[in-house]
């Protein structure tokens, strides 16, 4: 039985975190979901470079896919714990490391990890 690339099997954790908070946002649309893989595309370039980065590539993968999102059409996913004031998006942190979680950077709260967005 063959054993899956560690470093594919990173990317295709990615993929599904990313795509879940997505889907939980209502945001998966097609174009959206070309985002994560033109990401996932870059992100495996990266990862075969440094493999000792196969645990941030989540973190990364939502960050390039936040980063596609605002240029397009806007913060996301927006802060669902401040209730008053301007809409802002959630941060990844860490910005590089393992176990990424969308942060709320006003409040100073966790509000899910990567993927884990409802």
């Amino acid at each position: 039985m063959d054993t899956i690339d560690p470093l594919e099997q990173a990317l295709h954790a990615a993929r599904a975190l990313v795509l879940a908070d997505l889907a939980a946002r209502e945001v998966a649309q097609a174009d959206v979901v070309s985002f994560v893989e033109e990401s996932v595309v870059h992100r495996r370039w990266w990862v075969e470079q440094w493999p000792e980065g196969a645990a941030y590539v989540a973190g990364l993968v939502a960050q390039d896919v936040q980063d596609k999102i605002l240029e397009r059409y806007g913060r996301w996913p927006l802060c669902p714990v401040c209730g008053s004031g301007e809409p802002h998006a959630l941060d990844v942190e860490p910005e590089l490391g393992p176990d990424p979680h969308w942060v709320c950077g006003k409040a100073g709260v966790v509000v899910a990890p990567v993927g884990g967005l409802t």
